[in-house]
């Protein structure tokens, strides 16, 4: 019987991973594509290959035998990039884990090895050789006991070539592989061949004469009196570039087939994927070295079933699961939806309590009042995953849902708020190493049940690494409360005017036309203004404006190249105008109109809790969060929002300069609390400062300085950014920066002490515990770490801020509740509240609202929250 041995070129397909796939990093920071890439090619090619015996051989150094002949032989190619050459290492230790052979060797290339170990194992009748490597030079090793598996597509086709595809490909056998290099060269590995000779050329040659030494010994034969002239001045280089392409297979290295047979250590492959958060990973490679030797059982990857189910149906039944319930005390569920006309209804529900059962009950069911006390019960506890889509659908069926203790979905948020997305069968494979099936078809009773299975597995994992990295009190004591309050505001929407919306879509398209009129006039002639290539060609060659940037396809004309150009040309500042004129209008007017109720004549929009990862909340369909507020435009749009039926104002609350108090807070600066402390204008005591004049003498350019200062600090801005917001040189920014630190020293070294952390940690922590991770943190490449340098400036701030408006929120719904107050919450917009009040309760409300807002949290300065009402959302800021 044939035993297959398979030998990878390690260095080739390393750099194939690296370059194939996107940057990967782990949460503290460590570069893991090319390794992911090479061990998922590794998998594919055990999988499809079963072999008995494998080795990986890796380049050890630049310097070889070859070198030593030629030193200007793969002399041009660049400097292998940092992020790639430190995961060398990191490719070894994970073979290590999986045990298998590694080589390399001082003098010879990854090539050499693999040319040796496969002429000696290929002498051994029962052995067949599979070479994998996206290196072209290995074909030549090819005959009948050894084949080539050549990459040909990123890391996952391969091209299987034997004697036969070689000769159908190529047109050459193995042998002349590398009399071609000898006549034609290789600019990639920097093989000189013959000049002027190139691939047509040498193919010709070889078919006439067969080998480049029958070429050289027959030059008088050969067609072509260049071609002649080239080889006979040129045969020694020739001879030199066929060595050098010519692959070593007799180095001294012994060939015993048992030392290559590979011995998984499954305790060091779960502690290595572990380690660079390979979680899906690990499940296929601990499979697949079910054919090896391992060290310890070998499980399977778990693939989970449709459980077996009870059909709860009979008021018995339901009887009888409560009971159980209310002994276990807690239980998991997984809603079935259906829709009713247009409306999500609940069809039913998937539940799992702790003794392992597994039940539906259908909400047209007998059994079904049981179920829903059971579920408005605060002392029996649930567990779930999305439980704002169930609270909302429970909710407009009358039914209240309470005692949610823990929600699978918002947990893995709090521990990876990078991901954005936080489906099921990842949850599986990142949590359990499990494979969960993923299918298009419309969910069943049978389906939501295996999701509270797999729920209810996920649950005692996630709730551990929740307590071990200190998160726990904040997804109980904000983020879970939130979602019924977001689910409430959600219920409630916004009253919009669509009349007067529609009125100001009109008038906005009547100033958009007139401008293309007047921009096509001062280009004196008519274009597409929405071309970037049109639009360039106008700028940048017929008014010959100085063009900044350009990209694949011509000028750029982005919004970054359009400012700097500002004022040099009217036909730029009426082009600026049309772009925040048209994006208003399809934006904010024309998409905020078909959002509209037709029942309520109010928006719904939708708050995402799982979206950015600073914990601020973010809405959607509409977006109501980047709506202009400081532009003639903008506040006519919000113009729009008006009290719904019943109620008389809009009441905006909004937290005066509170990224600026928690920085003081957190800085323990004593200059910077003074000024808050003392009621002081922030700004313009920054200027004082700053600027070094008496209060009474900072004019309103320099406060206005001070104030881009004082938020850039807060951004970590750089003196180029700063220049750019301000208009000064980056000279003068620069000086600004350094005297506010000056003056505000405890503010630097505060900034300073994040930055030193989050390089140790990997991580940044808001004063409620919220993580950030910030992969590039350590990273060699300078902008990349600069970026995540100045992320971890401002994310604590940044996002401490947004805790505190998530607990004025709970603050502010809970005693608007328990007061049975009318008035209700409507949005949160960045640091603002908007509510719903009517003219009895506005006096109270806005009393409760400020000081619910001020109590919110307690720091070393006040919180001050500004409170306005109008009979629209413009009116009341």
């Amino acid at each position: 019987m044939t035993s297959k041995f398979l030998i990878i070129d390690g260095s080739s397909l390393v750099h194939r991973a690296f370059y194939a796939l996107p940057p990967m990093t782990t949460k503290t920071g460590l570069h893991t594509n090319a390794v992911y890439g090479f061990t998922t090619m590794l998998a594919k090619v055990l999988t499809d290959y079963r072999p008995e015996y494998l080795a990986v051989a890796f380049d050890r150094s630049r310097v070889t035998f070859r070198t030593g002949l030629y030193a200007e032989y793969k002399a041009h190619r660049k400097e292998t990039p940092g992020e790639l050459s430190e995961q060398f290492p990191r490719v070894t230790e994970m073979l290590q884990a999986l045990g298998i052979h590694t080589l390399e060797e001082d003098g010879f290339e990854a090539d050499d090895i693999i040319g040796t170990l496969a002429a000696k194992a290929a002498r051994e009748t029962d052995i067949e050789v599979l070479i994998v490597t996206g290196d072209r030079d290995a074909l030549q090793l090819i005959d009948q006991r050894v084949t080539v598996l050549l990459t040909r597509k990123g890391i996952s086709e391969m091209d299987v070539m034997d004697e036969l595809a070689l000769q159908v490909k190529y047109g050459v056998t193995p042998a002349q592989i590398v009399d071609m290099k000898g006549l034609m060269g290789d600019a990639s590995d920097n093989i000189p061949g013959v000049p002027g000779i190139g691939e047509k050329t040498a193919g010709k040659l070889l078919a006439e004469f067969g080998s480049l030494e029958n070429v050289l010994e027959n030059i008088d034969a050969v067609s072509g009196r260049k071609t002649q002239n080239s080889l006979r001045e040129h045969q020694e280089l020739a001879r030199l570039s066929k060595r050098l392409a010519t692959i070593e297979c007799n180095m001294p290295l012994e060939f015993q087939r048992e030392a290559f047979r590979y011995q998984p250590d499954l305790l060091l492959l779960e502690e290595v994927c572990r380690k660079y958060e390979f979680r899906s990973l690990q499940a296929k490679l601990t499979a697949l070295m079910a054919g090896g030797e391992a060290q310890g059982a070998l499980p399977e990857p778990v693939m989970f079933e449709t459980p077996d189910l009870v059909l709860v149906e009979d008021l018995a039944a339901a009887r009888t699961l409560e009971a159980e319930v209310r002994r276990q005390g807690r239980f998991c569920c997984m809603p079935l939806f259906g829709t009713e006309g247009t409306e999500k209804k609940l069809a039913g529900l998937g539940l799992v309590t702790p003794g392992e059962g597994v039940f539906y009950l259908s909400s047209a069911s007998e059994g079904w009042p049981v179920l829903a006390a059971l579920l408005a019960e605060e002392g029996v506890k649930k567990v779930t995953y999305d439980v704002k889509s169930l609270l909302s659908v429970c909710e407009q069926m009358g039914v209240t849902v309470a005692g949610v203790e823990l929600d699978a979905m918002l947990a893995a948020y709090l521990l990876d708020p990078a991901a954005t997305r936080y489906p099921l069968d990842s949850l599986a494979a990142n949590y359990l190493q499990k494979v969960y099936p993923v299918t298009k078809e419309a969910p069943t009773p049978e389906s939501v049940c295996r999701d509270a299975v797999l729920v209810a597995e996920l649950c005692p994992v996630l709730e551990k690494l929740l307590a071990d990295w200190d998160l726990s009190r904040l997804l109980q004591d904000m983020e879970l409360p939130l979602v019924k309050v977001l689910g409430a505001m959600e219920t409630v929407g916004i009253k919009v005017d669509q009349e007067s919306l529609r009125q100001m879509s009109v008038e906005l398209t009547e100033r958009i036309n007139r401008l293309q009129e007047v921009i096509c006039a001062l280009a004196d002639e008519s274009f597409n203004i929405n071309s970037p290539k049109q639009l360039g060609t106008i700028l940048f060659e017929k008014l010959g404006l100085p063009a900044t940037k350009k990209t694949k396809t011509g000028y750029s004309t982005d919004a970054e190249v359009l400012e700097t150009l500002a004022g040099k040309h009217e036909i730029v500042d009426r082009i600026l105008e049309y772009r925040q004129l048209t994006k208003l209008k399809s934006t904010y007017l024309d998409g905020l109109d078909v959002l509209i109720s037709p029942t309520t004549s109010r928006v719904h929009t939708h708050f995402n809790q799982m979206i950015t990862v600073t914990g601020r909340l973010s809405s959607s369909e509409p977006n109501l969060q980047n709506i202009p507020i400081r532009t003639e435009e903008g506040r006519k749009i919000r113009s729009l929002f008006v009290p719904g039926e019943g109620y008389d104002y809009l009441l905006s609350a909004d937290y005066s300069q509170i990224e600026l108090r928690v920085l003081a807070h957190l800085s323990e600066d004593s200059r910077m609390l003074e000024a808050f402390r003392q009621g002081k204008d922030i700004h313009a005591s920054t200027a004082s400062e700053v600027f070094g004049v008496p209060l009474e003498e900072v004019t309103s350019e320099m406060r206005s300085r001070a104030k881009a200062v004082n938020f850039g600090i807060v951004y970590g801005i750089s003196d180029y950014g700063l220049s750019r917001d301000t208009g000064v040189s980056r000279k003068e920014a620069a000086i600004y920066i350094e005297n506010y630190f000056a003056r505000y020293a405890k503010v630097k070294e505060y900034i300073d002490r994040l930055v030193t952390d989050a390089h140790r940690l990997g991580y940044v922590v808001t004063m409620f515990g919220r993580r950030r991770y910030l992969p590039e943190i350590n990273s060699s490449n300078f902008n990349q770490r600069s970026f995540a340098e100045r992320t971890a400036m401002n994310t604590p701030i940044q996002g401490t801020a947004a805790d505190i408006i998530k607990l004025a929120m709970l603050r502010v719904y809970r005693c608007l509740t328990e007061n049975r107050l009318r008035s209700r919450l409507l949005l949160q917009v960045h640091d603002e509240l908007v509510l719903e009040t009517d003219a009895e309760e506005l006096d109270a409300v806005k009393r409760l609202v400020k000081k619910e807002m001020e109590a919110a949290v307690s720091l070393s300065v006040d919180l001050v929250v500004d409170v306005k009402e109008g009979i629209n959302w413009a009116l009341a800021k």
